[in-house]
């Protein structure tokens, strides 16, 4: 069995999703279940957790409704207004939906570098563990060191680094992307997914042989216990199509026993996810 923890669904506008530049022209479509499921088929994945594309209480809403009507999709990380002053009410709102198993915001966009160590913001993360829900970092490599100070003031809650930090493979620069990533491994709250690695390559010339020294850090920092595979559709199909990438990260988990490969395939998803 295999649990994609990470993948998109939207209904394509060109407003609301203006970082669909030019040379991703391929997804400047609708992406909902009914594409997803025709991708799975003879894939061996039978369940999906679906994450936020856009930063609002609409669009969660919209995915938790897809979740109860779609028996593969087996939770929602969406967004919330972490830093709202009734982010508590808004957390109960959703307490008793259990397709809900985290929550995102997208650090990656924000133009202070300090955001994620901000008061308000900090506050609302508190809040998650209180309610089961997991929180996805989705930064840019040199947003790590301050990644560290915010989450070493949150020891209980469960983190998931989304795209291995987004390295900058595409000039092939592995430092001090791995140092840092090194470091942050040492918290045993957080986890990695293994997705978005051929998009930050380039689109069109990048190479497997080009992945394998980011795929042997995360590996070798975080281990087999707290690695998930993710697919980034529709995303990756800008660089690759959804078989390939699975294919590829099989290929690179092929060295761990059968239990630790299903650990990073669905067992660490089901339990982090609390699928």
């Amino acid at each position: 069995m295999i649990i994609d923890t990470h993948h998109h669904l939207w209904n394509y506008n060109p407003v609301e999703f203006d970082w669909i530049d030019d040379e991703m022209a391929a997804i400047r479509k609708s992406f909902l279940p009914a594409d997803l499921q025709a991708t799975l088929v003879n894939t061996g994945v039978e369940g999906v957790v679906t994450v936020q594309a856009r930063q609002s209480l609409e669009e969660t809403d919209w995915l938790l409704k897809l979740a109860s009507e779609n028996d593969f999709m087996k939770g929602v990380v969406g967004w919330v207004p972490l830093a709202d002053e009734n982010i508590q009410q808004i957390l109960e709102g959703y307490k008793s939906n259990p397709w809900l198993k985290g929550v995102r915001h997208v650090v990656q966009g924000e133009p202070d570098p300090e955001f994620i160590l901000g008061r308000d913001f900090n506050k609302g993360i508190s809040l998650l563990k209180n309610f089961n829900l997991v929180y996805d970092i989705l930064i840019f490599e040199q947003q790590l060191p301050n990644t560290i100070r915010f989450v070493d003031q949150h020891p209980g809650q469960q983190f998931v680094v989304d795209h291995i930090a987004k390295p900058k493979i595409k000039i092939n620069e592995l430092e001090p992307w791995a140092k840092n990533i090194k470091e942050l491994a040492k918290r045993e709250n957080v986890s990695c997914k293994i997705s978005g690695m051929v998009t930050e390559a380039d689109y069109k010339l990048w190479t497997e042989e080009q992945l394998n020294p980011y795929f042997e850090t995360v590996l070798e920092a975080f281990g087999p216990s707290r690695l998930l595979f993710g697919s980034d559709w529709p995303v990756c199909l800008v660089a690759t199509n959804y078989s390939n990438w699975l294919d590829i990260v099989k290929k690179t988990i092929s060295k761990f026993t059968k239990e630790e490969q299903d650990l990073i395939l669905y067992k660490n998803a089901q339990r982090i996810y609390n699928i």
